[in-house]
């Protein structure tokens, strides 16, 4: 048995070397490259909403990188393709998983992201969704170490009903949905749940379609059908379903408020319904020039002089805020460590981006409540009418019922 004198040197000896193990281990992570993997799609419906969210991220990254890099260490950037495919999206992963990455960043949508994001709990690392607006995107579909920096669908339907309701006098509305992916569910879910709880505001009618659908005339035959022109119709669809729906509703002479998700933003798609109006969407930032936040023009000139182009729709922004969020995670942890990042991200409440405020929990790596800017489309032309914050939390029963 060591003596007391002993066993005290051996304390401070064990101390001393196992302090100077872990500075030679900083040390040497300190000159290392600090590598973000980016399982993506290039190819594909599913690459118009990564590319500009991957470049947005880009951007944070170029900034970290001038400013030192995050915890002495460069940000490298390692890239693999999913083509918009779900097996292709698992392999892409453990690719970049491969290559070292200690955040892998996954696509916009769940369904396309999530084989991905997969590879990267069973491997111990932690990801984030580009975009993807799924409660499944994150804790309930993929695990403890999965997140995304965008707003949940639910949220913008839930958006769209309590403005529509308050702003544009709406009484009755018509529920058309394309249940062709869960993000479409998420809308109209959102806008169920907000529009029971708002006084005056009865649900004509509902029908669904799927984007593939070369007609919804039958769909447009039931809302003609109505005794009334219903006063809005919540399209809850993405490009380019929703484009061959607002044209076919605007053909067939129904005039009626069109109110959708983010997905439409952007436009690009709108030389297909000329002239149209009486259009809107809940958007985090606008790509048009007119944000009332000064920082978000600055960001999409400085996206502009690196890529050829300014944003083509809101899905840029996430992009930004997933690596900004992330990093300061990352020093606020003095560790990549998953399990250390997400418990300082979990911490997070209305943490400020110039994007809005997030905030995450141990329930939800999502935003169930946020600032969205109101889009309305005049006379063929998109513009900032509004902001609105719903004035309730979107509940977790709520956005797990669809």
């Amino acid at each position: 048995m060591l003596s007391p004198r002993l066993f005290r040197t051996a304390v401070v000896l064990t101390t001393f070397l196992t302090g100077a193990v872990a500075s030679s281990v900083a040390l040497a992570q300190a000159g290392k490259d600090l590598v973000i993997g980016f399982a993506n799609a290039k190819s594909g419906w599913v690459e118009a909403y990564d590319t500009p969210a991957r470049r947005a991220a880009m951007v944070r990254i170029d900034e970290i990188n001038a400013a030192g890099g995050l915890m002495g260490r460069h940000l490298k950037v390692v890239e693999t393709d999913t083509k918009s495919d779900r097996a292709q999206s698992a392999k892409a992963g453990l690719d970049a998983l491969d290559q070292g990455a200690e955040l892998l960043v996954v696509s916009c949508d769940y369904d396309f992201g999530s084989p991905a994001a997969l590879q990267a709990q069973k491997k111990g690392k932690l990801s984030f969704f580009l975009c993807a607006e799924d409660i499944k995107a994150g804790i309930q579909g993929v695990g403890k170490n999965s997140f995304s920096a965008s707003v949940l669908a639910a949220v913008q339907g839930a958006t769209m009903a309590e403005w529509a309701v308050a702003k544009r006098n709406v009484k009755q509305a018509y529920v058309l949905l394309d249940s062709t992916i869960e993000y479409d569910k998420g809308i109209c879910t959102g806008f169920d749940w907000m529009a029971e709880l708002q006084k005056g505001l009865t649900i004509v009618g509902r029908d669904t379609f799927k984007n593939g659908d070369a007609s919804i005339a039958a769909q447009i035959s039931r809302i003609k059908a109505l005794p009334k022109e219903p006063d809005a119709i919540m399209l809850c669809s993405y490009i380019p379903g929703a484009a061959s729906a607002v044209r076919q509703l605007r053909a067939a002479g129904i005039n009626s408020l069109i109110l959708n998700g983010s997905a439409v933003d952007g436009s690009y798609w709108l030389d297909s319904v000329p002239g149209l109006s009486n259009f809107v969407v809940p958007v985090q930032g606008s790509i048009y020039g007119d944000d009332p936040n000064p920082k978000v023009e600055e960001f999409n000139k400085t996206f502009a002089a690196k890529f050829g182009a300014r944003p083509s729709s809101t899905y840029a922004y996430p992009g930004y805020v997933l690596i900004d969020v992330w990093a300061k995670a990352v020093e606020r942890a003095k560790s990549t460590d998953a399990d250390k990042v997400t418990a300082e991200l979990e911490k997070m409440r209305n943490e400020p981006t110039i994007f809005g405020p997030r905030t995450f929990t141990k329930e939800i790596h999502h935003q169930n409540q946020a600032r969205m800017l109101i889009s309305e489309i005049k006379a063929g032309k998109p513009a900032i009418v509004d902001q609105w914050t719903i004035t309730k939390a979107v509940p977790l029963d709520v956005l797990l019922k669809k």
